[in-house]
């Protein structure tokens, strides 16, 4: 066990010293805590801890000299690296994007978004029902997390920003008027934009569908902080795109249950990445801990007190 962790630590096994390997193991922890900040959605996260399972568990089978282990889990961290690059796509690019603009110290900072009230939801669900019992087709974009990127849109529309309300909702997308094509952006309790053209989903399964539908199906599949509720103009349906997929039909109560499950569960993206200070409290704590419990262990007194 001795021999194990000299080896880690810097020993006679490896040239480095052992600050180095607690610096390297210091740098990985910030890195995986970065991820977790920029994917910020519970259902990812259990996704980006296995990755790093794998990850630990290859650097041990190395440090132990299991050739044929290594060899395996080496190809099963590229393929879990390459399916989470193309699952994660929009968070990398996001990623990305800040890190060229130098924009690190961004990367740390949690957007709190603040959660629509039931009285917002009731002016949605509201305009939606009697939208529905009109036949007038519709398109709402509702945020769930961060803002979305405008070059996420085909075109952004007519800035309006006004308070979300059911005579507002209605009035835009009456046919007479200009803005009625296209999605409207709601973020929190405001109407950001109007006539939002959104990318198209060109999925086998939604080529059969209308211009609104495959349109909440395409920005869903690009972005997945995002809700889009679509009423037919044919049929007068309310169906709700999430993550690509559409759910439909719906129900006006149906529709207010969703809205209130997905909306409400917002804020606990606040608490999947904790403050940066308290954290680095917490891990500075254990760090020393840890690398004055494996001094001690190391220390040529500690060995011939064991012998």
């Amino acid at each position: 066990m001795a021999d194990l962790w000299q080896s880690w630590l810097g020993g006679a096994a490896t040239a480095q010293p052992w600050f180095v390997n607690v610096v390297d193991v210091g740098l990985v922890v910030l890195v995986t805590y970065l991820l977790l900040i920029i994917i910020g959605e519970r259902q990812t996260l259990w996704m980006v801890r296995g990755f790093v399972v794998l990850m630990l568990t290859l650097v041990v089978s190395r440090r132990l000299g299991l050739t044929l282990l290594s060899f395996l889990l080496g190809y099963l961290v590229l393929g879990a690296a390459v399916a989470m690059s193309i699952v994660l796509q929009s968070e990398f690019r996001r990623f990305l994007e800040q890190l060229g603009r130098g924009q690190i110290f961004q990367l740390f900072a949690v957007s709190k978004t603040s959660v629509p009230q039931s009285d917002v939801i009731d002016e949605v669900v509201d305009s939606v029902k009697e939208l529905s019992q009109n036949r007038t087709g519709a398109l709402l974009m509702l945020e769930t997390g961060e803002p979305l990127d405008e070059r996420d849109f085909s075109v952004p529309g007519v800035k309006i920003n006004a308070e979300v309300s059911k005579e507002l909702i209605q009035t835009i997308f009456q046919t007479s008027t200009l803005l009625h094509d296209g999605a409207v952006l709601i973020r929190g309790s405001r109407i950001l934009a109007a006539s939002v053209i959104l990318p198209i989903s060109e999925r086998s399964a939604a080529r059969r569908l209308g211009t609104r539908h495959r349109a909440a199906m395409g920005i869903t599949e690009r972005v997945e902080n995002c809700l889009c509720i679509v009423v037919s103009e044919e049929t007068g349906s309310i169906s709700l795109a999430e993550r690509g997929i559409l759910n439909r039909p719906l129900t006006s109560s149906k529709l207010r249950e969703i809205l209130q499950d997905r909306l409400s569960q917002s804020v606990e993206l606040e608490t999947v990445a904790p403050d940066l200070r308290v954290l680095s409290r917490k891990l500075a704590g254990q760090g020393l801990g840890w690398v004055s419990r494996s001094l001690s262990f190391l220390s040529p007194s500690a060995s011939r007190e064991k012998k």
